[in-house]
């Protein structure tokens, strides 16, 4: 029957035009580099999240139109199944199309028909060993060509146009760094090698050549950042070699690299190695496939239920005034619902909570914003859930939940992985970890407010605290851009009546900010106060916060770096 093949095919054909456009945009990462036009390489970032939804809609449009039975009949769809999976032998992006049929046929059928005969509820092709049409890595062999001449090819084979600030410096700094780095005893084997991911890694204002040092059975990440000088020529900044380094290189709480990928299953097949506490969740999102990682995460969560008895809960902590937050204890994410109405002070409205989680996850999050993983119509054993729980979402988010048998459907969800809540953390916390803490909470506030994000309501239960011990904000109802906001300062008080006041004596306006009153959000402890005034003092005055909103207004994008300042050659060496 030719309207089962037509209509496979044409869903592929979405798909490939899709990931040819997917490309065009990672490709520009390096053009964007080359040129220091960061404008534009945010732009890219953005195009290429909206395209996937775009390309869908296209798609399902072109099926209703041309192929209205396939709208009609359910029962076409097993066997479009099956002729799409014949399309799929040999494709090179196997994994990424299954996901993008099942986007079609979620739109095509009704939610009841969303199991593994009429979708790809497991993945059905093997990307094991696919082979594109060039080499996914390149090999240098140090014992017979001699190691600086391998890190000189390395460096230069991505053939970036720029000049390079002093190349032979750069080549001595990576060598002494990866001499330095390896472990006690280190001998050279027969199999010694530096492996080279073929494509760079480019985001925010860094291109990173991504590789591992492969001898024995040991593999060891080589990662070394390029930037640009101000006379715009490009140098190396580091050499990243520890798992720890690399693995907050590619954060949940960091935007998604541009890089160009033939076979993307190859390129998180090669990540894992270096860093294998990572999911291939976590990497298939920062190459930018959000909706593959977001295809193996619901996968993810469905085996953890069958292998699980624990309830979903509420979340502990300080409940929301936007979002109703719940946790499943033994699984690592929290799931947010944006509720139906809102308690005063708060007037945002639901669509504009929306819009909030799409400009984080449009924006480059500079390791201080959590990703987040949105779903429609996921379904929950309403056998699993805790009856607080329950009753919560039944009276707070009714619009968003429908009870139907033995399952809770919820329509619109937020998922994010889970932290422990900033003050909660404090609350427990001995000396040097609070002191850790509380200076990297002014450095969230800092590297938020460089990449034209003020995160608006800045108390420390909507700020978490990572693995790795780094401080991320995970609340967005209340963010805005700095440039939209007008910095103050408090005019003084004009008599005893004013200051024992409980309004202010002053006009404010929608977007006035007073950086003088953020003291009380901070900290109430003066002993913790001292600690945040050593290093951060000028976050709580107006002129801080004007100077880097007019760096940004001037185009001056902050440096952000995504690893340790003594790791930076500069620190090391002087360069």
């Amino acid at each position: 029957m030719n309207l089962i093949k037509d209509v496979a095919q044409a869903i592929l054909d979405g798909f490939n035009r899709h990931y040819e456009l997917f490309r065009k945009y990672s490709q520009e990462g390096k053009l964007c580099f080359e040129e220091a036009d960061w404008v534009r390489s945010t732009d890219a970032s953005a195009k290429r999240i909206l395209g996937y939804e775009e390309r869908v809609n296209k798609t399902v449009a072109a099926l209703h139109r041309n192929y209205p039975e396939a709208g009609d009949d359910y029962e076409l769809w097993p066997r479009i199944k099956i002729s799409f999976i014949g399309k799929l032998m040999g494709h090179l992006q196997a994994e990424c199309a299954e996901t993008f049929y099942n986007s079609v046929a979620c739109r095509m059928l009704h939610r009841d028909y969303y199991n593994s005969k009429y979708i790809f509820w497991r993945p059905v092709i093997s990307t094991e060993h696919l082979e594109g049409s060039k080499p996914t890595y390149r090999s240098y062999y140090p014992v017979s060509d001699g190691l600086r001449r391998c890190i000189l090819e390395i460096v230069t084979n991505f053939g970036l146009c720029n000049h390079w600030r002093n190349l032979r410096q750069d080549v001595r700094y990576i060598e002494r760094a990866l001499l330095r780095r390896r472990r006690p005893g280190w001998k050279a084997q027969p199999n010694f090698q530096i492996q080279v991911l073929d494509s760079l890694f480019c985001r925010n204002k860094a291109a990173y050549i991504v590789g591992r040092v492969v001898n024995g059975d040991i593999r060891q990440p080589f990662v070394v950042p390029i930037l640009h000088n101000a006379d715009g020529a490009i140098y190396a900044d580091s050499l990243l070699m520890r798992q720890k380094d690399v693995a907050i290189l590619f954060s949940f709480s960091r935007a998604y690299f541009l890089t160009d990928m033939e076979v993307p299953s190859a390129y998180v097949s090669f990540l894992l190695s270096i860093m294998p506490q990572k999911s291939v969740v976590d990497l298939y999102a920062m190459l930018g496939l959000q909706k593959q990682a977001k295809t193996l995460f619901y996968r993810e969560l469905q085996h953890h239920l069958s292998h699980s008895r624990d309830n979903f809960q509420l979340a502990p902590g300080v409940k929301g005034m936007v979002m109703l937050v719940f946790t499943l204890p033994s699984f690592q994410f929290v799931f947010k619902l944006i509720m139906d109405r809102f308690d005063p002070p708060k007037t945002i409205t639901r669509e504009e909570v929306k819009g909030k989680y799409q400009l984080v996850k449009n924006h480059d999050r500079v390791g201080r914003l959590a990703d987040t993983l949105e779903y429609s119509n996921v379904a929950i054993p309403l056998h699993r859930i805790d009856p607080e729980l329950l009753n919560e979402l039944r009276e707070r988010a009714a619009g968003s939940i429908e009870e139907i048998g033995d399952k809770l459907i919820i329509s619109h969800i937020y998922i994010e992985r889970r932290m422990e809540p900033l003050d909660k953390y404090l609350a427990n916390a001995g000396k040097d970890e609070r002191k850790h803490a509380i200076g990297e909470y002014g450095n969230a506030i800092r590297d938020l407010a460089g990449a034209n994000i003020f995160p608006g309501d800045m108390l420390k239960k909507n700020f978490g605290v990572t693995r790795l011990g780094r401080v991320v904000f995970y609340d967005y109802d209340d963010i805005c851009y700095i440039t939209q906001c007008n910095f103050r300062t408090i005019p003084p008080a004009r008599g005893y009546q004013d200051v024992i006041s409980a309004l202010p004596w002053y006009s404010v306006e929608e977007d006035d900010v007073f950086p003088e009153s953020f003291g009380p959000f901070f900290f109430a402890s003066a002993k913790d106060m001292k600690i945040f005034k050593r290093e951060h003092a000028e976050l709580m005055t107006p002129a801080w916060w004007n100077q880097v909103k007019g760096n940004i207004i001037n185009g001056d994008l902050a440096d952000v770096f995504p690893y340790p300042k003594k790791r930076r050659f500069k620190y090391r060496y002087g360069g």
